[in-house]
């Protein structure tokens, strides 16, 4: 006697890969760059941050989509290390930097992150930057400070651009890995939260869009496993 089992799965739908929220477990990416006074997160002024949301086309290539850009005033009783004003060419005193609040800054890099979060269809944000590691801790730190609720970004995780740079191109500074990369990078408008963020998505792209097209993404189908 032959037994026939009826598969349950087989109106399962295979994952669409060409939606951003299926190429990274539901997190949604943002570019993310900040300018301090110095390298303690805690202490530090933080004077400068950028974000650049990101979405996928059609074909599921990945780029660049919204942004936001803010100088900050310092926090009352920030330190700040001449050493890297010197660094970063900012004038704290410039009444054209058109400083704002940390409060007033990251409400609305939030908003927007948030939006375009739900947009996309995703869970959670996630800190995209070049060494990631020290803008996620400035960018906690000040959220910590203003006492902002719903923080959309993920309290630890991140994706930084240093290792998959060093590990695509053999490069872990940024200008070096752009030009790796073919991106025109223009150093004396390093140092830029803005323009630095723009750089870091133009390669973090590249990057993702790169992998795919030599078919490293999806690396199996639900057929081939």
């Amino acid at each position: 006697m032959t037994t026939t089992v009826q598969n349950t799965n087989q109106t399962e739908q295979k994952t669409n890969f060409n939606l951003l929220k299926n190429r990274f477990r539901e997190y949604f990416p943002v570019i993310i760059d900040v300018e301090t006074a110095g390298f303690h997160a805690k202490t530090d002024a933080l004077l400068e941050i950028a974000a650049v949301t990101l979405k996928m086309d059609d074909n599921g290539f990945l780029q660049p989509d919204e942004k936001c850009h803010f100088h900050i005033e310092p926090f009352s009783g920030a330190n700040i290390n001449p050493d890297s004003l010197k660094f970063n060419g900012i004038d704290i005193e410039s009444p054209l930097r058109g400083a704002v609040s940390e409060e007033h800054a990251l409400s609305e890099l939030f908003k927007m992150v948030r939006r375009t979060q739900k947009a996309a269809d995703c869970k959670r944000s996630i800190i995209v930057a070049h060494n990631a590691a020290f803008d996620h801790a400035f960018l906690m730190a000040a959220a910590e400070r203003t006492k902002l609720k719903r923080n959309p970004f993920h309290p630890f995780g991140t994706f930084d651009t240093a290792t998959l740079g060093a590990f695509m191109f053999g490069q872990n500074v940024l200008i070096k890995a752009c030009q790796a990369a073919k991106i025109p990078f223009d150093s004396k408008q390093a140092h830029s939260a803005l323009y630095d963020t723009e750089k870091t998505a133009e390669l973090f792209c590249f990057m993702v869009n790169h992998l795919k097209n030599l078919g490293g993404f999806p690396l199996f189908t639900t057929d081939d496993q």
